[in-house]
């Protein structure tokens, strides 16, 4: 039987004001933050694979949601410092402690877990935090599964006393003790398994190369950074026809299509501007898009339904999308 908390508050623009209810250090260079509505308030729902907008002094970061769905008076995230950040980890680690409050967004997912017979998760460093509540969940149906988990050394691995009451299948691989993760023997079988990955750009690259030629829709990555751009021509300029909107922008060369349709009054949401967190999607209803993200599966690319217009532009000379 669901429980029948009330809702939390918004505090504008799909943000919602909450309190770390615990801090804690999960390892070398982790912490832990147990967030929750201050007056007990049920939480929008979030499904495995789901982030929030974490909007810290000056800036706003994504985190994977690593709890239990099921618990819609919390939310967990996962924090690794970034000593050559922007300074978001570190408010986090050296000046947010329990008691303190955040402004989070309403949860998103551009990494959900869809129904397979067999799963491997593997995951590098912090990218184990939107993997836990899915081997959570695919652990209760009783379909077979395995997670190799490489870090820097052991000390430096988040969430290991958690992960440890699943036994063997789990593969925990310090690089100090065992070197780098051993993906030829991992990825050498396709059989009927379903690929997660997460962490970072040199294990997601190596595992796309390993799984190229796998069946299409069998990896699934996700990337807290975006991906190194490929070598980018001359930007031709192009025209976007906005359908709800009514409005026909030009998108200049040297100019992206996100500001070019902000500028012309077109209504869109927006949060990294790096073609990460999947905030200003849009539907495309006619034209080419050409993706420069670091979201969408090629297998998606190739459908060419769906754009991030904060990095991606069009190879047609007019798209059409529902904005």
């Amino acid at each position: 039987m669901e429980a029948n908390f009330p809702q939390a508050a918004p505090v504008g623009a799909g943000r919602f004001r909450l309190v770390v209810r615990r801090w804690t250090r999960e390892s070398e260079g982790v912490v832990a933050l147990l967030l929750a509505d201050p007056e007990g308030a049920e939480l929008p729902s979030w499904e495995s694979g789901a982030h929030i907008d974490l909007h810290l002094p000056g800036l706003t970061r994504q985190y994977s949601l690593c709890g239990d769905p099921s618990d819609r008076r919390h939310y967990r995230i996962g924090v690794r410092l970034e000593t050559a950040g922007r300074g978001g980890s570190q408010f986090v680690h050296e000046s947010l402690r329990t008691g303190g409050e955040v402004t989070v967004g309403i949860p998103r997912n551009n990494f959900p877990l869809v129904q397979a017979p067999e799963y491997l998760f593997i995951a590098g460093g912090i990218g184990i935090t939107p993997l836990l509540p899915m081997i959570a969940q695919v652990q209760r149906t009783g379909l077979p599964w395995q997670l190799a988990y490489g870090g820097r050394s052991r000390a430096s691995m988040a969430f290991l006393d958690e992960l440890a009451q699943h036994g063997d299948p789990v593969l925990v691989r310090p690089q100090d003790e065992y070197g780098l993760l051993d993906l030829f023997g991992l990825l050498a079988d396709p059989g009927e398994r379903h690929v997660y990955c997460c962490g970072p750009e040199a294990l997601l690259a190596a595992v796309e190369k390993q799984c190229a030629a796998w069946p299409p829709g069998r990896l699934h990555v996700e990337r807290f950074a975006a991906k190194a751009p490929a070598p980018a021509g001359e930007q031709q300029p192009f025209e976007v026809q906005c359908v709800e909107s009514g409005l026909t922008v030009t998108v200049p060369s040297g100019q992206s299509m996100l500001s070019a349709m902000l500028a012309a009054g077109v209504d869109l949401n927006f949060e990294c501007l790096t073609g990460t967190c999947g905030t200003c999607e849009l539907t495309v209803l006619d034209g080419v898009p050409d993706h420069r993200d670091s979201v969408l599966s090629q297998e998606d690319r190739d459908a060419g339904e769906l754009i991030f217009p904060c990095v991606s532009r069009a190879r047609s000379a007019r798209l059409v999308v529902e904005a």
